[in-house]
């Protein structure tokens, strides 16, 4: 089992960004997905912890089947996919792609979900707070056993794979109109206000062939990037109503995308306990493969799709509920 620490800063606070992290799965999922391959959201509902509180559960999966290196198509059918769960009480998440061997969570969550690869999973912590990273041994758990290493991920300078990049996702030139933030220049942690960390700890166990950490990096760190790329889309007050309903509008488009029929995805806020999901927002899987496969990066010459909204702006939000 491998553990790693990643600290990723951005310009923003911790209550916006639980809009903000909605906003950005939701477009990441819908972006990435096509006819039969992509995200598919099964569950999204309330849900009750003892120790937590109330938050939300999430189970997706992640259709990725020719998306594989050759090795692994080889001996994988075309409806393989990974599940992966999600716990989200923010500013405490919990993502998992349990397996054989998978930490338990608030509740055990070690039930097989990919029978193809009955060593492989991923459980990710994370925590939220208003700073730049400076906070130690944040999470104090009996899972962690001695030392474990700890990353810090700079979203404006770390290197990204160059299929990844777009300059309007660059914070070294993105320009926020409505918050007046960025650029972000060398040194930015150290004298940017506001600023927030998303402090994730990830627990890896593996015993597949072309699995490397450095395809979980690189997802936690475009990801993020993406989050504050697209930041005039979700901060200019959207409320957890709104973020919530462009949430089920989305998951539902993208659902029709990969060929589902019916989509009956459930997103609502919490008013009270409905769920009883035992174990642990969501951060994309790990694939298989020692760089990320092409569906997690941004599309260059894919065609617009015109399924579900891109941006989701206040204006739009009460046009449509005019027309309602």
């Amino acid at each position: 089992m491998l553990i790693k620490e990643y600290r990723i800063c951005m310009p923003l606070t911790t209550e916006e960004y639980r809009v903000g992290q909605l906003y950005t799965i939701s477009k990441h999922s819908h972006q990435e997905s096509e006819k039969g391959e992509g995200v598919e959201v099964v569950k999204n509902e309330p849900h009750e912890d003892p120790v937590h509180g109330p938050g939300q559960f999430t189970e997706k999966r992640v259709h990725l089947s020719s998306k594989l290196p050759s090795w692994a198509r080889a001996v994988t059918p075309r409806i393989f996919y990974i599940t992966e769960k999600a716990w989200n009480y923010y500013p405490y998440t919990i993502t998992g792609v349990p397996g054989d061997g998978c930490p338990s969570g608030p509740a055990d969550s070690r039930s097989p979900q990919c029978s193809f690869l009955p060593k492989f999973s991923i459980y990710i912590e994370t925590k939220y707070e208003d700073n730049c990273g400076d906070s130690e041994n944040i999470f104090r758990s009996d899972k962690i056993l001695g030392d474990h290493e700890v990353s810090f991920l700079d979203i404006a300078f770390d290197e990204i794979p160059e299929r990844y990049y777009r300059s309007l996702e660059d914070p070294r030139f993105f320009s926020s109109a409505k918050t007046g933030r960025g650029p972000l220049r060398e040194g930015w942690r150290q004298h940017t206000k506001p600023i927030m960390c998303s402090y994730k700890l990830v627990s890896v166990k593996f015993e597949v062939w072309g699995l490397q950490t450095r395809v979980i990096r690189d997802i936690l760190l475009i990801g993020h990037r993406q989050a504050f790329a697209w930041v005039d889309e979700w901060c200019a007050g959207m409320t957890m109503e709104e973020v919530r309903r462009y949430e089920r509008e989305t998951q539902e488009a993208t659902n029709e995308l990969l060929g589902l029929v019916a989509p009956t995805v459930s997103v609502s806020e919490v008013e009270q306990p409905t769920a009883t999901h035992s174990a642990p927002a969501s951060a994309p899987s790990t694939p298989l493969s020692d760089e990320a496969p092409d569906f997690l990066a941004p599309p260059k010459t894919r065609p617009r799709k015109k399924s579900a909204p891109e941006t989701l702006t206040l204006p739009a939000l009460r046009e449509r509920a005019g027309a309602e």
